[in-house]
């Protein structure tokens, strides 16, 4: 399951691509194509609400071996993890899925959480997805 900030659904379908390529089965939220269209959709309320998004995703993390988590800059910071996304993480910690984060993720100064984040021991990809192993 990828995971990230919708705002990367173009890098979230390119991610699907390359892992897929691998030999991985790659899920992304079910609104990944409407968020295409329209990055600031994630944050409308009647949209998530209307279908179910964050349960859904909770679901595809609940399915998958591993989540991939796409953390590129965004508001000025390097490796940003927001909330709905600390909260994927943190379930896939609940469920012992494999952690991986695309990029080193901010200091503790720059995001309160990352001490959170950083408690789930995940492997850094630094960037390149061909450290995930093929199948």
């Amino acid at each position: 399951m990828i995971c990230g900030s919708m705002h990367f659904s173009r890098e979230m379908l390119e991610a699907k691509k390359i892992l897929e390529a691998k030999g991985h089965e790659v899920m992304v939220p079910d609104d990944v194509h409407d968020c295409l269209e329209n990055p600031e959709l994630n944050m409308d309320m009647e949209h998530c609400l209307k279908w179910d998004i964050d349960k859904k995703c909770f679901d595809k993390v609940a399915e998958s071996d591993a989540i991939v988590v796409l953390n590129y800059p965004k508001h000025g910071m390097k490796g940003y993890i927001g909330g709905a996304t600390l909260m994927e993480i943190g379930l896939a910690r609940h469920l012992d899925k494999k952690i991986f984060l695309l990029h080193e993720p901010p200091s503790e100064k720059e995001l309160r959480y990352i001490h959170e984040v950083k408690l789930t021991n995940p492997v850094i990809l630094n960037g390149d997805f061909s450290r995930i192993a093929s199948r």
